[in-house]
């Protein structure tokens, strides 16, 4: 393991903690920085498009699939499937704009609207993006397929870096490198600059959305209950949010960063495996529940989806994939010896309040150990 650029990583812990310091004073503070942050963001990538495209060359997209759909025979360089793998956390956030349906007004119309329009606007952003870097200077491949963030990949990199080269997949700021590389080095240092003053928008958004998350899971008594409180000031789940940024903090300070996304990106790939099952599952045995928002074509959308995200599930790197049966056997036990018999569904109770130091907790009545008969 390469220990040459140092072991922990203090700006992310910095960043993490920071962030989390911002989710447990106010979602309304949080979502106010969180829009000067995508504002910066926005305006830095279409800079970006704006420049790059008008100098982009249709030489250089040729060949379009240099390494195929499955990468090099012989080697352990990626293809279009397992590039599509690695780079699904892109997608990871979106998801989350369902965690804060409680905190939105009129929520069964505006979240579908608001996680359709985001992952349609972002989606539309990621092309053009990549149409522009690699037009104006092509993919410059380093040498024979080899894994991306691999000890092979670096020795490649640093190899080309004592010639004096410097490809484009060998960059530590790839859009402001390609700035730089027609001529427009004031825009790819301010491009640079809006990409590091933009990155804790994306760890808040994920933050706020596993700390929901969590907040209902022991709302609902499948976690501590103890996780649920709401800080008597600020309105907001305060222990939860601050367990989740130590978590997070640590994780980030010890991994690397391409290490961390493949184990994000097999969890969520299950998640959304699963949830396209449940939609079928559901749109089968309750055909007539309200829905204000219905999956059109369900019935070949949702199969597309298990099929697509079993398909990049099965091309992450094997230690992302060996990572999601360890965490699901963590969260069965969990479940087994805690949730199962804590459950608010499995004790009858269906309306739970909101903990905080003002307000006791509702009791939660035991659980039955004998059905109730028809005449109860």
């Amino acid at each position: 393991m390469d220990f040459s650029h140092g072991i922990v990583n203090l700006p992310a812990i910095v960043v993490a903690l920071a962030v989390t310091a911002l989710l447990v004073v106010g979602t309304r503070e949080s979502a106010m920085f969180n829009a000067v942050l995508v504002v910066v963001k926005v305006t830095a990538l279409t800079l970006f498009v704006a420049l790059t495209l008008p100098a982009a060359e249709r030489a250089h997209f040729a060949p379009f699939m240099p390494n195929g759909w499955f990468g090099p025979e012989g080697t352990s360089g990626l293809g279009v499937v397992g590039a599509a793998a690695s780079i699904f956390f892109a997608y990871v956030g979106f998801d989350a704009v369902s965690t804060a349906a409680e905190e939105t007004k009129n929520p069964q119309r505006n979240v579908p609207i608001g996680l359709i329009g985001s992952l349609a606007i972002c989606t539309t952003f990621y092309l053009l993006v990549t149409m522009g870097a690699i037009g104006a200077v092509g993919a410059q491949p380093t040498a024979l397929g080899v894994q991306p963030g691999s000890a092979e990949f670096a020795s490649q990199c640093s190899a080309l870096a004592a010639r004096g080269e410097v490809p484009l997949v060998c960059s530590d700021e790839a859009l402001a490198h390609v700035l730089r590389a027609i001529s427009y080095g004031w825009a790819g240092d301010l491009v640079g600059i809006a990409a590091n003053i933009a990155l804790p928008s994306v760890i808040l958004m994920m933050l706020y959305g596993q700390t929901r998350i969590f907040f209902v899971m022991a709302r609902d008594g499948l976690l501590p209950e103890r996780l649920a409180m709401v800080h008597p000031r600020w309105k907001t789940p305060h222990v939860v949010t601050i367990l989740t940024g130590i978590f997070v903090a640590v994780a980030a300070a010890l991994l690397p960063v391409g290490q961390l996304a493949d184990i994000s990106n097999s969890g969520t790939l299950f998640a959304f495996f699963m949830v396209s099952i449940a939609v079928l599952v559901l749109r089968r045995r309750d055909p007539e529940r309200h829905r204000p928002f219905r999956v059109p074509m369900v019935w070949v959308i949702a199969p597309l989806a298990v099929a697509g995200c079993g398909a990049l599930f099965v091309n992450l790197p094997f230690e992302a994939m060996l990572v999601l049966p360890v965490w699901g056997a963590i969260g069965l036990v969990v479940y087994v010896l805690f949730g199962r018999r804590n459950s608010h569904v499995g004790r009858g109770l269906t309306e739970v309040q909101e903990l905080d130091s003002d307000t006791p907790s509702q009791p939660v009545p035991p659980i039955l150990s004998q059905p109730h008969s028809s005449g109860e």
